[in-house]
Formats: structure tokens, sequence, C-alpha cells
């Protein structure tokens, strides 16, 4: 089986979809053949040539001797003759519109739902993102396959730990991370916030006299960082998986993060849980996971090890045998 895989978000990102794309493909390839290609994504004019001529035009055409073309956003062609397969990591886009620039809304809006139509399976990041393609977009159960995401190993407990006491928060600078409630929430425990993540959209700053905006870093001191935490915290207003919430607990960090959703699916009793809306909610998680640190240094661990990336590669190269069926 030939699969072509449409790899241009590791040129737009670091984050959550990079993650994915790294990690699964050299699993996937120890049994299915891969063709990786890519659009031209750079800056405003690459994302409007994305969504105007690659993905309708372009990418459709390239895969067509493909036995399976896979896009791992649910940006992707809305007509292909290659079966196609669809990751989406989350509909944050249409439960929170307003937290998107205009163009992303629009785009969602007017050709996600066509291009999810289109694909012959729909691989979700979680159950909680399964749950939600049927309640918001209306993708039947037979058409989804869960395939969660995991963590590379050098997210691990042992090895050098960043020096301070500090509360961790990572995450792309946008709005439905939640930052300025994270920082108002340490401020009120007098603790420093250290946060990771590239600037995004939305006005959000990491600013304050408590903070220190570390931007993007490598994954090797992001796991320093996330050793030397007093508390990973992460309550976000909405999420398809939440990746550092298993980073961190693989790593040995206690973690904060939202009560209901995907992080309370991926911390799976291993993590405090807040209301993200309340600032005092989270600044008493965070007293509360530094409280436990030993007892939630033991369930992350346990709860980290659930995930597998070699499970997720078996999962979805499932999935393409069944979309070429």
């Amino acid at each position: 089986m030939n699969v072509a895989v449409d790899v241009t978000p590791l040129a737009q990102t670091r984050a959550g979809t990079a993650r994915y794309l790294q990690a699964l493909l050299p699993r996937v390839e120890r049994d299915v053949g891969v063709e990786r290609t890519s659009g031209f994504a750079h800056g405003r004019p690459g994302t409007l040539w994305l969504d105007i001529a690659w993905y309708p035009h372009v990418l459709p055409h390239r895969a067509r001797a493909a036995d399976v073309l896979h896009c791992p956003t649910y940006r992707g062609p809305v007509h292909t003759r290659t079966p196609l397969v669809v990751t989406v990591h989350d509909v944050a886009v249409f439960r929170y519109p307003q937290a998107f620039p205009r163009w992303t809304r629009s785009y969602s809006r007017l050709v996600v739902p066509r291009v999810l139509r289109a694909a012959r399976k729909v691989l979700a990041v979680s159950e909680f993102t399964a749950s939600e393609l049927q309640a918001v977009l209306g993708i039947p159960s037979e058409k989804i396959a869960v395939t969660p995401n995991a963590v590379d190993a050098v997210f691990s407990p042992e090895g050098p730990r960043a020096e301070g006491d500090y509360v961790l928060a990572v995450g792309t600078l946008e709005p439905r991370k939640n930052l300025a409630r994270t920082i108002e929430a340490a401020a009120k425990l007098d603790l420093e916030l250290r946060v990771v993540g590239a600037r995004g959209w939305g006005g959000v700053e990491a600013r304050g006299g408590h903070v220190r905006w570390l931007g993007e870093i490598s994954d090797e001191e992001l796991a320093r960082q996330y050793r030397g935490a007093l508390c990973v915290a992460y309550p976000s207003l909405y999420e398809g998986f939440g990746i550092p919430v298993l980073e961190a607990m693989a790593s040995g960090a206690p973690v904060v993060t939202s009560a209901g959703g995907a992080t309370e699916e991926v911390a799976g009793g291993a993590a405090v849980l807040v209301d993200p809306h309340d600032v005092q909610a989270i600044a008493e998680g965070i007293e509360a996971a530094i409280g436990r640190r030993d007892e939630l240094f033991t369930l992350g661990l346990e709860r980290a090890r659930a995930y597998s990336w070699d499970e997720t590669a078996r999962l979805t190269v499932a999935a393409y045998r069944e979309a070429a069926a």
C-alpha cells in the first residue's frame, strides 16, 4: 500500500499537529509506503494559497497514484479520486469561533464539513473529539476511528531539570489557552510563571512581573522545564486532546487542567481538575497539585504509559486499509 501524506503542517507549526506527524510517520512507514508531499506555507500568502489552490486542486493531483491520501488536519480536498483519510485534532473553531482569525472561521464553516463528508475515514485524537465530530458536524460514528496522541521518549522523569520555584504553562499564545487567567492565578500565589509557546493571535501576551516567556524551545529543554516545575498549569478552555498534559505527566510533573472535555479524558484521574473560567479555582488547583506532588508523580507516569505512538500507528494503518478497501 502506498499512502500520500500532506506534511505541510510541519512547515507551519511546532505544536500539536507537527508533533503528531513527526512521531507517527516513521512508525507508519514500517507497514506501508509513504509519499510525503507539502505545499507553500509561508505567512498569510501561503495560507491563502494552501486553501485556494493546494488543498482543492494541487494535492489531489499529486496524490492521484496513491492508494490513500492522508490529510493530518481537516484542511483537505473536497473532491479527490484517491480515498481520503483526515485527522481531526479538535473542533474548537466551531465551538469557539470568536477565538480564531476571520479567515480561519470562514474557511472552516464553508469547507471543513465538505472535506469530512468526502473522507472515507476520519481519525479523532480522543474519544471526546470523536463525540464532538458526531454532535457538532454530524459525522457518523462508523466513519470515525479514535487514534490517540502519545509522547516521545524525551519526556521522562530521568534527566536534567530546570532550577527555580515556578509554575509552567505550555501552549501557543492564543485565546483558548486561557493564559490570562493562569497568569492571574500564579500572581495570587506569588509564584513565578514560565510560559513556553509560540506567539499566536488574538492579542494574547505572556506579560507580568512574575511571568517569564521562554517562547519556542527544543523538546529537550521543554522536558527540562517540565521536570523542574512545581506543577504544570493547563486550564485550556477547549482541547481535542492536550498533548502538554501527557508530556508533563510523562516527565513526572504534577498537572492542573480543565474539568470536562479532552484534557480530563487524557488526565484519567492523574491530575487536579479545575473550572478553567474561575481564577480562584485555578489558583487552588495549583496549590493542591504542588501539595500532592509525590502522589501525582506516580499516577501521572502510570497514565502516560497507557498511550503509545506504536499503537496509534497500528490503528492508523488499519484505517488506511479500511479506507482503501
